[in-house]
Order: structure tokens, then C-alpha cells, then sequence
């Protein structure tokens, strides 16, 4: 049996009426924190708030799954674009779900509505006359028979003095400039090695400058009336002043949206023109009826989330877009923008694997609440913010501890205490001649929270999250200031009349503070709401219509008198020093590199406990296993006829990226390289190159490296690996063989159809490395190869420059 769908929202006449969508996350890798912070979680605390004021809210997001960087995914994994979308959109999908964000409609851009309302819409900008064709000139490969899009091509980058022989076709990743595909020198296609050719290829063009009067009227109309963010104005704005020029919307590719005319059909969609319609056709997988929602600007409010590299495509592309139709389409009210999050010391990367990501938060066992909490108080609504573990801890230990925690666990522990030290866990009675309007400092605090009240409602509706946190929390520090201005606990013994009304003002608080927290914590407030033992869907709402917001300006009526709580516990727990510690060393450097951090660390685990593990003999007496493991292996030496087969796979060949390369103090010909190769510390790399290769040319690049060698001291410095170069027949020339730039540091270069693991260190008595090196070579493709298998990374084949059939060592 399938599972009961929700009947999904529409529409309703007289309600207020609010569509939410967030950037549609690229499906090509698991989302980081930044990500999350940037569209996701801050969408979902306001549609979270949203539904709390009884607003009729549906929040639409799902899985961007069209072009170039999915193909390229697929290539680098080996398998189908559609096979890709499918792996990630589940991993994206179980992040999002622990993360507790609250999709109305979390689906993707590959289904069939997609291709419907996207070729409906690009039919009418055509019938339109909004488009235009013109000629652009791209890299074609002759053996894979196709265009090749910016990712799918590398060679010698253009830019003087850099002539990086990895640059990708659309960014140098040594000197960071942007490129042309076709301005790279000697091109190669990254899927077969060979050097395509330029020619000449149609495509279709969104004519912006055309509809720029229609697009200044939204904008200048809808940026005041939605409050736009700053950043939002700048952005859209820069667009104008520079220029508004017509966008190619086709790629010559496979992996998306076909485009429906006869002249194209050979073409899709480019991402940016297909991508914002996802919103659309995710809605339309919600409901048939979608067109109520996108083709009502009358009765519907659209609020769009997004980190500011998003900023164009939607204040700009999209409504473009959808102007051109001539249709009567809902455009965005709201853009809601973040800055970027930073990690530590640098940046968060998605594609190099730095910061914490979706699935690592999950991994710490900090509970989600935490998580939650600490990005939307750091949400960096006007400049980049930094993520530090010493911050979270801190946030963690003093502000939801100390303050919010404390103040609920205070209250209830109380409340639950037995009679004749508290209540007996029933919410008290409150004498007719006890009122809190009569009652100093509990009329004080009521004065206080309205206030409070009214601007986290300002805060939120101009969707400042990160404000409306702080003022929700405001009220936890007023009502632990209550506490120790009524000293209830003296109270409780002096004026028990007095006692009652205070608590159950201060049980109102903890109410109050569970609805205003629910859009930022709920799995906070679902606890607090079951220590009140109360119905969260019964009970949590700040809406006009029921009166809510008035009665919240009389805590000590929020919850009703005799009423039983459940039972208290404490809602946070201390993040130690040393935990800390542990996290920011267990999320240093790159997803790689922590995973042969953690492979050492589990063989070194197995090695200590393989000492103390004890074993039986036979004869009744205990050995240790270490011991035992060695007599076993003595004894298998001396049966064995002859020493293990001289394989490619003894060689332990290494992804490394050099940090710092210099000349030998002491030998003019040698450089002395600081090389990580995946460990914790670099490997000191002794290399006789000066004479071939420039100085600058050694900082910063990718390199093979052969591992376990015997270390040798060259010229007084001990040399810790070797840095693998092809030469000519004469030795006149010689260059780095080169692992592809994604490929991971640290990880090993495979033969593929051989297996097998390396020893840990070659004997040089048994000439491994020289009986091997006679193999290595380069072929005329510029590959690097083993007899006739190419040296393999995750990310593709290790390769030359310019010498073919040369040798390696």
C-alpha cells in the first residue's frame, strides 16, 4: 500500500495566502552546513512561523538535477546522470529530514511536470517574439562525437604566467580567473584525453535587454513593497548598470529538459533558465491545481529564500521569464538573502570537501536543536559570519544551558515537586485577591513580554530570523530575572497566595517561550510541550483570529489552572572542552582526509588490541596475540617457497599536493618539497627537477607520489617519498605526471583489474620499484600508464602535458 498523502493546500479567499520556496539545492554532493543555513533551514523557520500565526503557508523546495556539473558527477562516479540524482536526492532528502525542516513539497527537477510547465512556458516566450538565435563557437570532441560543455574540458591555462596544464573549461583552480573553454591552450576532452576542435554551434537566446522596462517596473515596484534585503538591491542592480545583455538558454547536452522546436530538439535547457521553473513543477507534483498558487499575484505572496550567489537568476532571469509569457504569473514579493558561512578558518567547499556537512552534524550526536539554534543566531544576514566549534560551545553552554534551559527546568522542577514543597506537578490556583496587574514585578515582566511580543511579530514578518531568535530568547533572560526578583522559593513559604500567582505566571513563560521558539527549535519546543503534557497541535498558535496574541500579554492566563504537567528533565546538555577539542580536530582539512585519518586510526586500533587480546596454545597456556600472530607468521615464512609476486599493486602511489617547494641548501640541482600525501604531517620530498621545472611551477600542484619507498638521505636531508616525472628518450625534458584537479589528496592511484595492497615499505633488496619502473610510461594519449592500464583516480585518469611514449620513475 502506498502511503496517505496530505490533501494538499490551496488557496483560501480571505486568508492570507503564502507560497515559500528555497534555492533548489544542486543534487551533485551532500549540503553543508552553509548551504543549509543559506536557503533551506531559514525558509523552513518562516514557513514555521508562518503556519504558528495561522497563515495559509505551503513551503516548496526539491533537488536541482539538471546539467553540466550532474554529468560530470556521473562521469567521475561511473555511472548514469539519472543514476546520480537518484543517490543524492536521498541523501539530501535524509539530511534535510533530520535537520526537521518542514517541506510541504520536497521533490525534483528531473520529473515529468518539470519538461511539461518548463516547454510550456518557453513556448509562449517564443510566441512572444522574446528570443533570438545566434552562433556560438565551442570545443567539439570528434571521439565521443559531441559538444563538450565547460566542465568537461582541461588544458594549459591562458593567462600569463600562470599556464596551469589543469585548468578547467570554465576556472583556473591555480590562479582562480574565469575562463572560456575555447581560450584554453591545448585542449583536451576530460572523457577520452583527445584534443577536441573548435566549431560552430546554434543556439537560442532570452533577449533581457528587450524586456527591460517590464522587469524595471517589478522591480522598482516589489523591492519596496517586499522590503528586499540590501544585498538583494545592490545585486540586481549592478546587473543594470553594467548592462542588461541577452542569455544563451541551451546547452548542447542530453541530461535535461529537451527543448521542443525543430530547429534545437538536439539541445536542452540550461540549468539557470530550468532551474526557478523547478519551483513551479515541484508545486504542480503537489498538487493539480498548482496553477492557483503561480498564476494568482492577487491573493498570493511569494517569498523566495537563496544565498547571494542566487541573487540574478531570480530578481532578474526568472522574472524575466516569466514576464515574457505575458501571463499572469505570481511573482516574488520577498527575497530573503544570506551572506556566506564560514568554517573556522576558511571557507566552507562543497567540491573540496571542507566543513562540517548535513550528515557530520548528525554524526556528532549534538542534538539537532543545537544545530538549528546555532546557525539561525549566526544566520549571516549582512556580512559573512564564521562557524567555530569554541562559538557553538559557547552558544550551547550559556545561552540555551544556562539561560533558556535552565529557566524551564527551574519552573517545572518546582511545579512537579510534591506538596508542601511545591505543587504536586498541577499548575496552581491563583487566589481572586491575587492578581498580576496588582502584582509590582509580575505586571513589570507582563509590560516586558508584550513589548518583546510585538517585535519578534515585526521582526519575523520582515523575515528577520536571526532578530526574531534573539528576542524570543530575550524573554527567557526576563523571566529568569523574574525568578530571582519574587524569590519564589521564599515565597512558597511566606505567601503561598503570592507563590501561585508567580509560578504559574512563570509556567505561562515557559508556554509562550515553546510557541515564540517552535519555527527555530521544534524539537525543543515538542519537548517543553510534553513536559506541559499539552497537544502542540492543539496549542501552538499566535493567531489574530483566536486572540492569542492578546492573551500572551497575560502570562499567568496561558495555561489553565489545575491543569498536570509531565515530567520535568533537563533539555541541554554541557558541550566539555575536550569535546570541542575532538570536533575541531575530527573535522580539520578535507572529507578525504578524515577518512584516512579514520582508517589509520581503526588499523592502529585493531594493532593495540591485537596486543592485549590473549589465545590459548593449545597446551592450556595464554599468549599474547601479537605474539602468537608472529609465531604464526614465522612459521608461514619458513613453508613458503618463494617470495610474493612483484605486482603493480605493492607500489602504495598517492594523490599529493605540494605546500612549499625550495631549493636544496646544499645541492644547486635538487628541491626540497613539503608534500601532504593524506597523513597529518607533510612528507619532507627530495627531487632532482630544478633544471626542468621552474620554482613557481612546483607550488600548489597536484602530484603522484610513490609512498613506500625506503627514505634515503639526499645531500643531508632525508627524503620520505618520490615525486613520479615522465622523461624523453634523451632526458632533455621532463614533467610531473599529474593526477586530474578533483582528485582527492591522500587518496591511492589504482591499475584497474589488479588488486591487491601495498606493502608497507618496498625492500630494496627484492627490487620491487625497479622491477615495476621498466613498465611505467606515458602513451600517446599523454596517459600515464603500467604496461597498457592507466594510472587511475576516483576522478579519472593521471596524465602528462606534452610527453608521449615517455618514461616514468
Amino acid at each position: 500500500m502506498t502511503e496517505d498523502r496530505k490533501v494538499p493546500k490551496l488557496p483560501v479567499e480571505g486568508k492570507r495566502n503564502i507560497l515559500i520556496t528555497s534555492a533548489l539545492p544542486y543534487v551533485n554532493n551532500v549540503p553543508h552546513l552553509g548551504n543549509i543555513i543559506g536557503c533551506v533551514l531559514s525558509a523552513d523557520v518562516f514557513a514555521r512561523y508562518c503556519r504558528l500565526r495561522d497563515y495559509n503557508a505551503i513551503y516548496i523546495c526539491g533537488t536541482d538535477e539538471y546539467g553540466t556539473a550532474t554529468e560530470t558527477k556521473a562521469l567521475e562516479e561511473n555511472c548514469s546522470p539519472k543514476e546520480i540524482c537518484d543517490k543524492y536526492h536521498v541523501i539530501h532528502k535524509d539530511v534535510y529530514d533530520w535537520f526537521n525542516i518542514s517541506f510541504d513539497e520536497f521533490g525534483r527537477t528531473s520529473a515529468p511536470e518539470q519538461t511539461e510547465v518548463c516547454q510550456a512556458i518557453f513556448k509562449k516566450i517564443h510566441e512572444n517574439n522574446w528570443l533570438s538565435e545566434d552562433t556560438l563557437q565551442q570545443l567539439y570532441c570528434d571521439t565521443c562525437k559531441k559538444f563538450l560543455a565547460d566542465r568537461l574540458v582541461e588544458g594549459t591555462c591562458p593567462i600569463p604566467g600562470c599556464e596551469y596544464d589543469s585548468a578547467r573549461g570554465d576556472q583556473c583552480e591555480k590562479c582562480g580567473n574565469l575562463l572560456n573553454p575555447t581560450e584554453l591552450k591545448i585542449p583536451r576532452c576530460k572523457v577520452c584525453r583527445n584534443s577536441p576542435r573548435i566549431c560552430d554551434t546554434d543556439h537560442l537566446f532570452l533577449e533581457l535587454p528587450l524586456l527591460k522596462d517590464k522587469l524595471e517596473k517589478y522591480i522598482n515596484e516589489m523591492s519596496v513593497v517586499g522590503s528586499w534585503s540590501q544585498n538583494a538591491i545592490q545585486t540586481t542592480n549592478s546587473w543594470f548598470k553594467m548592462g542588461l545583455k541577452k542569455r544563451c538558454i541551451t546547452r548542447d547536452l542530453k541530461w535535461g529538459v529537451p527543448v521542443p522546436h525543430e530547429k534545437y530538439s538536439d539541445k536542452v535547457f540550461y540549468v539557470w533558465f530550468d532551474a526557478p521553473i523547478g519551483y513551479i513543477s515541484i508545486t504542480a507534483s503537489y498538487t493539480r491545481d498548482w496553477e492557483k498558487w503561480w498564476k494568482n499575484p492577487e491573493n498570493v505572496e511569494l517569498f523566495q529564500f537563496m544565498g547571494k550567489d542566487n541573487v540574478p537568476f531570480h530578481t532578474v532571469m526568472f522574472p524575466s521569464t516569466l514576464l515574457g509569457t505575458g501571463q499572469n504569473w505570481t511573482l516574488m514579493k520577498t527575497i530573503s538573502v544570506t551572506e556566506y558561512l564560514n568554517y573556522e578558518a576558511g571557507k566552507f567547499s562543497k567540491s573540496k570537501g571542507i566543513g562540517v556537512f548535513g550528515n557530520d552534524a548528525k554524526d556528532t550526536n549534538i542534538p539537532v536543536e543545537v544545530w538549528r539554534y546555532y546557525l539561525l543566531t549566526n544566520r549571516p544576514e549582512v556580512s559573512d559570519t564564521l562557524f567555530t566549534w569554541s562559538d557553538l560551545q559557547a552558544k550551547l553552554n550559556t545561552e540555551l544551558l544556562n539561560n533558556l534551559g535552565n529557566y524551564v527546568n527551574r519552573v517545572l522542577s518546582f511545579v512537579a515537586k510534591p506538596e508542601g514543597q511545591g505543587y504536586n506537578s498541577i499548575i496552581p490556583t491563583v487566589p481572586d485577591d491575587v492578581s498580576g496587574d496588582s502584582h509590582d514585578p509580575t505586571k513589570k515582566l507582563a509590560n516586558k513580554v508584550a513589548a518583546y511580543l510585538e517585535q519578534y511579530i515585526e521582526a519575523m514578518e520582515k523575515v528577520k530570523l536571526k532578530q526574531g531568535l534573539k528576542i524570543a530568547m530575550s524573554i527567557s533572560g526576563e523571566g529568569n530575572a523574574y525568578l530571582q526578583e519574587t524569590e519564589f522559593w521564599r515565597l512558597y513559604k511566606q505567601n503561598q497566595s503570592l507563590c501561585s500567582l508567580v509560578m504559574k505566571t512563570a509556567a505561562g513563560i515557559v508556554y509562550l517561550l515553546a510557541c515564540l521558539l517552535e519555527p527555530f527549535m521544534p524539537s525543543f519546543s515538542l519537548e517543553v510541550f510534553k513536559q506541559l503534557n499539552l497537544s502542540v497541535e492543539t496549542h501552538l498558535s499566535l493567531s489574530d483570529d483566536k486572540g492569542d496574541v492578546d492573551r500572551a500579554r497575560r502570562p499567568w492566563d496561558l495555561l489553565s489552572a489545575g491543569h498536570k504537567i509531565g515530567t520535568p528533565k533537563p533539555l541541554f546538555r554541557e558541550l566539555k572542552d575536550e569535546e570541542v577539542e575532538f570536533f575541531r580536530k575530527k573535522f580539520e582539512g578535507s572529507q578525504a582526509d578524515r577518512i584516512i585519518r579514520a582508517e589509520a586510526e581503526a588499523a592502529e586500533n585493531v594493532a593495540e588490541q591485537l596486543k592485549k587480546t590473549k589465545v590459548s596454545d593449545g597446551n592450556g597456556k595464554k599468549k599474547s596475540a601479537a605474539k602468537s600472530s608472529a609465531e604464526s607468521s614465522n612459521k608461514a615464512k619458513n613453508k613458503a617457497a618463494a617470495e610474493p609476486d612483484i605486482t603493480i599493486t605493492r607500489l602504495d602511489i598517492r594523490v599529493g599536493v605540494i605546500k612549499k617547494a625550495e631549493k636544496h641548501p646544499d645541492a644547486d640541482s635538487l628541491y626540497v618539497e613539503q608534500i601532504d600525501v593524506g597523513e597529518e604531517q607533510t612528507r619532507t620530498v627530495v627531487s632532482g627537477l630544478v633544471k626542468y621545472i621552474p620554482l613557481d611551477e612546483m607550488q600548489n600542484r597536484k602530484v603522484c607520489v610513490l609512498c613506500n619507498l625506503k627514505p634515503a638521505t639526499m645531500r643531508g636531508i632525508k627524503s620520505q617519498a618520490m615525486v613520479l616525472a615522465a622523461s624523453n628518450d634523451d632526458h632533455t625534458k621532463v614533467e610531473l605526471v599529474e593526477p586530474p584537479s578533483s582528485a582527492s589528496v591522500g587518496e591511492r592511484i589504482t591499475f584497474p583489474g589488479h588488486e591487491g595492497d601495498p606493502d608497507d615499505l618496498l625492500n630494496p633488496k627484492k627490487k620491487v620499484w625497479e622491477t615495476l619502473q621498466v613498465d611505467l610510461h606515458t602513451n600517446e594519449k599523454l596517459e600515464a600508464c603500467f604496461k597498457n592500464i592507466p594510472l587511475t583516480t576516483s576522478a579519472g585518469i593521471c596524465t602528462v602535458s606534452s610527453i608521449s611514449n615517455g618514461s616514468i620513475r
